[in-house]
């Protein structure tokens, strides 16, 4: 994806968007383009190779090409290059790339993905995961998923391409899909980058006993630092969903959460600590790390300021609401 956005490790976008209670009630969401919010260069088939599905070698056996010939006639089809191909199936109709999208604003390695590809169809894949990316972070999530699907169509064995559709079904809630497609991605990739979304689909079909046996597999410790942390804070909402308040809390007490406010997951690790320490009742702590949270998210991943004035007694209004019935 776009090289401004987080890159996913092993074909796409990294850690995608999360769910709103795996650290901050706004949701959001790695790898490879699909980091926090926005689908992945990487991601996680129908047509690999950029073959469209339907097309085929194939035709009439040769005896019955033969015949229809009739005398006096020479077949050079093998001469021209091979057998016929059979007709193609019309091509569904294709989202619209917007102006100055080229396919050059992806990450390096996506592009690496992509060479498996023609030239001609690499360019136009690459151009629907950029602009999968810019509707993700638009919140258009209709728009995303046509251009995420064209891409699976014309390049269906490109991991980038599987997670960016896996990444859209992410924000749109449709676990089950999300979960298959990050599979295909790891499968076609080798890469385990996608496991903290995998383990919170699960925990969005309703399976926490599947999801935490999956967070505590071996793939598990095949993870980055920034994956492991992601791993943790969506480990510490399963642990709440199931009413284990104190483990959910002692799932957070990492390293990391000491450690300095400038990392990339800093915002979200001390937002997921607040609420766990609010869901204990610990009022006063929850308002120092929802203070911390404010304080490292510059790129306003979190409501944590939402929450930190709730706590304070503090009520928001908006000054612009109602103005369109004036």
């Amino acid at each position: 994806m776009p090289e401004n956005q987080s890159r996913g490790r092993g074909g796409q976008g990294g850690s995608g968007p999360r769910r709103p209670s795996s650290g901050g009630r706004g949701g959001q969401g790695g790898g490879q383009g699909a980091g926090r919010g926005r689908a992945g260069g990487s991601a996680r088939g129908s047509g690999g190779r950029g073959e469209w599905p339907g097309a085929r070698a194939g035709g009439a056996p040769r005896g019955d090409r033969d015949r229809d010939r009739g005398p006096g006639t020479f077949d050079n089809s093998e001469r021209r290059g091979g057998p016929r191909l059979a007709p193609k199936k019309p091509k569904l109709p294709e989202p619209r790339i917007a102006e100055g999208v080229t396919g050059k604003e992806l990450d390096r390695s996506v592009h690496q993905q992509l060479r498996t590809l023609s030239k001609e169809n690499a360019e136009g894949v690459a151009q629907h995961l950029v602009m999968v990316a810019a509707l993700l972070e638009a919140e258009d999530l209709q728009g995303a998923e046509a251009h995420a699907e064209t891409a699976v169509r014309r390049a269906g064995r490109v991991p980038a391409a599987r997670e960016a559709l896996g990444m859209v079904a992410y924000r749109k809630g449709d676990w089950a899909r999300a979960l298959s497609e990050f599979r295909t991605v790891r499968r076609l990739s080798g890469s385990s980058h996608l496991l903290p979304l995998m383990v919170d689909a699960e925990r969005g079909l309703g399976r926490p006993e599947r999801a935490l046996e999956l967070a505590t597999s071996p793939e598990a410790k095949t993870l980055t630092t920034e994956e492991r942390v992601e791993l943790a804070i969506v480990i510490s909402g399963i642990r709440r969903d199931l009413g284990q308040l104190d483990a959910s809390l002692q799932s957070l007490e990492i390293p990391q959460l000491g450690g300095s406010s400038r990392k990339p997951w800093s915002a979200r690790l001390s937002y997921a600590y607040a609420e766990a320490l609010l869901a204990l009742g610990r009022r006063d702590e929850a308002r120092d790390w929802f203070a911390r949270a404010v304080a490292a998210d510059e790129d306003l991943e979190t409501d944590a300021a939402d929450r930190l004035a709730e706590l304070d007694g503090v009520v928001l209004t908006d000054i612009l609401e109602g103005e369109d019935e004036d």
